[in-house]
């Protein structure tokens, strides 16, 4: 694995109106520079993965390599809070265990199962997803990121989560939780919306995944998010990465300028 980015620090004047330009060492810039190295990541990767095993959620979805299931449960977790998907992913699949019978099951039936759960475009689409994997691939939802992103409702975050969860390809995922982490953690500059700053943080979420462990390290990076690099209040005085967090060093350097 050759990962390697380089940036400027923090306090130095190639800050451009805030924001971190990339440079090369001992040319663009003169001043220090932080280097994201392959034993950075191991460090970061063999840190989560303990820390999951203590901390993870016990989720239902997490019990299985289905990817109905898996599918299902994405589409009903986008933009939801988990406690209120666990009840009704449980009900849907006890309706609808497969694609062949969400496929055969009525539109208005399946709305209306779904109605509590709000933005209520997703059955729909969920059916349609349904009806084409029944009527044209066997019943049998593609595992390539290209085939999956074809279809109306699935972006690359679902088509990553499916991916590695359902099929165990070392495929990435971001989604706000782990966008959050990952800028904070490995200081990607620039806003979440600019295309620059997610190419970067796709390209190192690809970069941190261990080899054959995407599906737990996937998971391990949303429940880190969700339960301690939170975008509020974020746990960093119990955080296992405040020695390699730049934002965690920042913020003590400050602290210890103010003492």
């Amino acid at each position: 694995m050759k990962t390697a980015f380089l940036y400027a620090c923090a306090h130095h004047p190639c800050m451009e109106n805030g924001q971190r330009q990339k440079v090369e060492r001992g040319r663009d810039c003169p001043a220090p520079m932080q280097r994201l190295d392959k034993e950075q990541i191991r460090i970061f990767q063999r840190r989560l993965l303990r820390w999951y095993s203590r901390h993870g959620r016990d989720l239902p979805w997490r019990h299985t390599r289905d990817p109905y299931h898996i599918l299902v449960s994405e589409m009903m977790l986008h933009q939801t809070q988990v406690d209120r998907v666990i009840p009704k992913y449980g009900e849907w699949l006890a309706a609808y265990p497969t694609f062949e019978a969400l496929a055969a099951a009525p539109l208005e039936e399946i709305e209306q199962l779904w109605r509590p759960l709000g933005y209520n475009f997703r059955p729909g689409r969920l059916h349609r997803i349904a009806k084409y994997v029944v009527n044209e691939l066997r019943g049998e939802l593609p595992d390539t990121v290209d085939e999956l992103i074809a279809f109306h409702g699935i972006g690359r975050y679902t088509a990553g989560a499916i991916l590695s969860f359902a099929f165990n390809q070392d495929a990435p995922i971001v989604d706000t939780n782990v966008r959050r982490l990952i800028q904070r953690i490995f200081d990607i500059q620039g806003l979440p919306e600019r295309v620059s700053a997610r190419r970067k943080v796709w390209r190192l979420a690809a970069a941190l995944i261990p080899h054959g462990k995407a599906s737990i390290f996937n998971q391990a990076l949303i429940d880190f998010g969700a339960l301690v690099c939170t975008a509020r209040h974020p746990a960093c005085h119990t955080c296992f990465a405040n020695d390699i967090c730049t934002i965690s060093q920042i913020e003590s350097r400050r602290e210890n300028l103010g003492k």
